[in-house]
């Protein structure tokens, strides 16, 4: 029961520091493309890299921070269906150089943000 429990927490945060950081950056950064979800997706992506390298070769931790982290706090700050949802809105706009920059900015982004996480950690 303490592992569903701490996924929630996780989430619970995850999904609250997701909303004020892209609210933030929409406000900070006016734009047509939603930089605010590329974002926490490339930054979750990097913490991702690094709490991955910390809980599997470095730290040993309770069984429940592992999900908690990863499934809980990174899967609610990132977010695939927003990312999704506003690309196909681009495209449904007509909005194609829009939809297909961010889409390949946000796959070769969160994919490099990922290995530099690992990497980075893996190295110190």
């Amino acid at each position: 029961m303490l592992i569903y429990l701490s996924v929630a927490i996780g989430g619970a945060f995850g999904a609250m520091s997701r909303f004020w950081v892209s609210q933030w950056f929409a406000k900070t950064f006016p734009s047509e493309i939603a930089y605010g979800t590329l974002l926490v997706n490339v930054v979750g992506s990097f913490l991702i890299g690094i709490v991955f390298v910390l809980i599997t070769e470095r730290i040993e931790v309770q069984a429940y921070y592992k999900p908690m982290l990863m499934t809980g706090f990174l899967g609610a700050f990132t977010t695939f269906s927003t990312f999704s949802l506003e690309s196909l809105t681009h495209i449904m706009a007509g909005q194609y150089i829009h939809a297909l920059a961010y889409i390949t900015l946000s796959l070769l982004l969160c994919i490099s943000a990922t290995f530099l996480g690992i990497t980075i950690t893996r190295f110190f």
